[in-house]
C-alpha cells in the first residue's frame, strides 16, 4: 500500500509504504484485515487529515518484468477505483525495479471510467 501527502494540486509524496510478507514469484494477495488495520493505523497517526494524508494507491517490484502494469495490475486497479465503497477520485500504481544498480520507477494514475495516465516519478 502507498500512503501520501497532498502537497499541491496534483503532486503528492509518498510517506509511508508497507511491504507484504506473503507472496509467490508473480503475485501476491494481501489479507483483507490486514490492509484494513494499515489504513486505520495510518489515518491514526495523520489525525485523520483526509485532505492532506491519504491512501494513493499500490506498488510493487517487476525485478524479472517490463517496468509497466501488467494487464492483471491494470484490472485490478481499475476494479479498485471503480468500486463505489471506495469513494476514491483516484489510485496509483507504482512500479519499481532494481536494474543496473539503480532504482527505477514508473506509476500510473487510475480514475473511474477513464483509461489510466503515466504520471510522473521523481525518487529522492
Amino acid at each position: 500500500m502507498l500512503f501520501g501527502e497532498h502537497i499541491a494540486k496534483g503532486s503528492f509524496v509518498v510517506v509511508e509504504a508497507t511491504v507484504e510478507a506473503v507472496g509467490l514469484f508473480a503475485s501476491f494477495v494481501r489479507a483483507i484485515k490486514d490492509g484494513f488495520a494499515k489504513l486505520e493505523n495510518f489515518f491514526r497517526r495523520t489525525r485523520y487529515d483526509f485532505t492532506r494524508f491519504n491512501y494513493l494507491g499500490e506498488w510493487h517490484s517487476h525485478p524479472s518484468f517490463a517496468l509497466i502494469p501488467s494487464s492483471t495490475d491494470s484490472a485490478t486497479m481499475q476494479a479498485i477505483v471503480e468500486e463505489p465503497s471506495t469513494g476514491a477520485l483516484f489510485l496509483v500504481l507504482l512500479i519499481v525495479k532494481l536494474a543496473e544498480n539503480e532504482l527505477r520507477a514508473g506509476a500510473w494514475a487510475y480514475f473511474p471510467g477513464s483509461p489510466r495516465q503515466t504520471c510522473v516519478v521523481t525518487l529522492e
